[in-house]
């Protein structure tokens, strides 16, 4: 990725994240908003439920009081205290008494516990009163919460306990009211909200017990209130959550879960219904998911303005740094003279202006250390063209000398001397043509003719051409070993100079092993290049002279000219190839050569 497509990526990326930490932030502060006002709204509906529930608690307590000490009661008390009592006459007087008073329920028990009359199921008449024994506790409650039987099953009744002692024997007065639809609607609900009421009945949830005046179509999904309304049965505690009645988030609605409880007994308070005020989500997801769009919308907008800008700053600012990388890739390659221009006094501009006097300085220092090369290779070029000239011309002056001395001397003597004098001559004279003759060599190394060629034959010839050396007798015992790759793909090269290159490491190895060695002949493919390997167990190189073998005239042998992997580097470089060493002193040499596949051979294997 390019310089200008980061710094475009950087503004994009900053504007996205930027409108993401705004968008949740807002989020949270509206989540946080809402959360507040439905817990404020949600406490209001239980205290506007508390405050009915107590005012029609004391109405109730007023009307049992009141009913306790009417006259109806008081004559039926007389008569019921006196032998022998008979309660028939007033089988109804209950029904009445709470059709006036607007009452749903009402019964009078006598202080056996004995059912004298019931408004809301007359058939329990002379039957015994389950909770008689707290008759006398409950009536000092005022008012309270409890189940109470109906023909049709159970209902959840506000209900108040009064006495009348009218006679020798108390009659308890048991009136309320029904906790149900009609007491629910008579809250003022706000907008959003609405109250059910779950009788805890049985020991299993059960919807038929679920209370729904604003919306009966909940019973349906009341399902899924059941986890909400087991906790609160575990637990007694108020309890909070939010129940997913649709896929659609937005007929979500959370619940505030509030037990109401009856009167303490010997286990404790028995949970009788659960309060379930609930706030609809509606317009808390609607304003979310407004906010989200304006979001996407403004990150969307955002993101298109930062890309215009971004792409017209990095213009500016990447054009300058694109040209200096262009003109760096130009020194790379060898062109000094490239000039960067200049457009400004910014940190860029000091940049290009810096770039642009550094390659002038390194033109400079360049024509400088050509200049100090081309008097050093002429002086290293003097210094071994004399040592290599000075050791043939002293034997041919001494020669000479002996030539013009004998001269004077008899005939029969100067024919002896000159015979033998002219071989030495002509030794010399050879000597010094073969040192021309190399360093002509070197001087004009002819240019590969490429033909492609199996290096596995290369090496096959050379090996049985060394092989007649090594096994001449009186040398020493150096072995020879290949290790050819016979699947090895061909190379476009000039056989004869890959001949004469391998053919110098070849001597260059058994030279390195007087003693005698092993000497490894081993070809190999790696990826795009083959490999040739020239191993010796010789005594090795040191850190100096790996680092120098490859330099022209340098050389570790006392007559070597410093020729030989000089020519050898030139032939490997001229194919395209490269050629390194690996030694430790004492540890041999081995000389491994890099040259290219060729181009048929890569093809066909891709």
């Amino acid at each position: 990725m390019t310089f200008r497509r980061k710094l475009i990526a950087v503004f994009a990326l900053t504007v996205f994240l930027s409108v993401a930490a705004v968008t949740w932030l807002v989020s949270a502060i509206t989540r946080r908003a809402f959360q507040q006002s439905e817990d404020e709204r949600a406490t209001a509906l239980v205290v506007q439920f508390r405050r009915e529930f107590n005012r029609q608690g004391e109405i109730v307590a007023q009307r049992v009081a009141a009913i306790a000490a009417s006259e109806a009661l008081n004559r039926m008390a007389s008569a019921l205290s006196r032998a022998p009592a008979d309660s028939g006459p007033y089988f109804e007087l209950a029904k009445t008494i709470a059709e006036n008073d607007q009452l749903d329920f009402l019964e009078f028990v006598e202080a056996d516990g004995t059912i004298v009359s019931s408004a809301q199921y007359p058939e329990k008449f002379g039957y015994q009163e389950g909770s008689f024994a707290s008759l006398s506790a409950e009536s000092n409650h005022g008012f309270f919460l409890e189940q109470k039987e109906v023909p049709d099953g159970a209902a959840l009744g506000l209900l108040a306990v009064s006495t009348t002692h009218a006679g020798e024997q108390p009659v308890y007065v048991i009136g309320g009211r029904k906790l149900d639809q009609n007491f629910l609607s008579g809250l003022d609900m706000p907008s959003g909200m609405r109250v059910l009421l779950y009788q805890n009945r049985g020991d299993r949830f059960s919807p038929l017990f679920l209370v729904d005046p604003g919306q009966p179509s909940t019973t349906r999904s009341a399902d899924r209130l059941h986890p909400l309304i087991e906790s609160v049965r575990q637990t007694k505690q108020d309890q909070t959550g939010i129940v997913h009645w649709t896929d659609n988030a937005a007929e979500d609605e959370e619940f505030h879960a509030i037990p109401l409880l009856g009167i303490g007994s010997d286990h404790g308070q028995q949970l009788l219904a659960i309060l379930l005020v609930a706030n609809s989500r509606g317009t808390y997801v609607a304003l979310m998911r407004r906010i989200r769009s304006a979001a996407l919308m403004t990150g969307a907008g955002g993101i298109v303005l930062a890309i215009l800008l971004s792409s017209w700053a990095a213009a500016r600012v990447t054009r300058p740094v694109e040209q200096l990388a262009h003109a760096a890739q130009e020194v790379a390659a060898g062109n000094w003279n490239i000039y960067v221009e200049v457009t400004g006094a910014d940190e860029l501009g000091q940049l290009a202006d810096s770039f642009n006097r550094m390659t002038t300085e390194l033109l400079k220092q360049k024509e400088r250390l050509v200049q100090s090369e081309r008097v050093a290779a002429w002086r290293e070029l003097a210094r071994r063209l004399a040592h290599e000239l000075k050791n043939p011309l002293f034997p041919l002056q001494l020669t000479v000398e002996n030539l013009v001395r004998a001269r004077e001397q008899t005939s029969e003597q100067f024919e002896e001397v000159f015979r033998e004098s002219a071989r030495t001559l002509l030794a010399e004279i050879a000597n010094l043509t073969g040192v021309i003759s190399k360093f002509s060599d070197f001087s004009k190394m002819p240019q590969p003719q490429l033909r492609s060629v199996q290096l596995n034959d290369v090496v096959r010839s050379l090996a049985q051409l060394f092989q007649a050396q090594l096994d001449a007798p009186g040398r020493v015992n150096i072995g020879c070993e290949l290790h050819l790759d016979e699947h090895l793909e061909p190379v476009l090269a000039d056989a004869e100079l890959l001949h004469r290159a391998i053919s110098n490491l070849v001597s260059n190895a058994i030279d390195a092993m007087p003693n005698g060695g092993t000497l490894t002949l081993r070809t190999r493919g790696d990826g795009d290049k083959i490999l040739v390997e020239v191993a010796d167990t010789g005594t090795g190189l040191s850190t100096d002279q790996r680092e120098r073998i490859f330099t022209p005239y340098y050389t570790s042998k006392q007559h070597g000219t410093g020729l030989g992997l000089a020519i050898v580097q030139s032939i490997v470089s001229d194919h395209k190839g490269r050629i390194r060493v690996q030694s430790e002193p004492g540890n041999g040499a081995s000389f491994i050569v890099e040259l290219p596949k060729s181009r048929n051979s890569a093809a066909e294997e891709g």
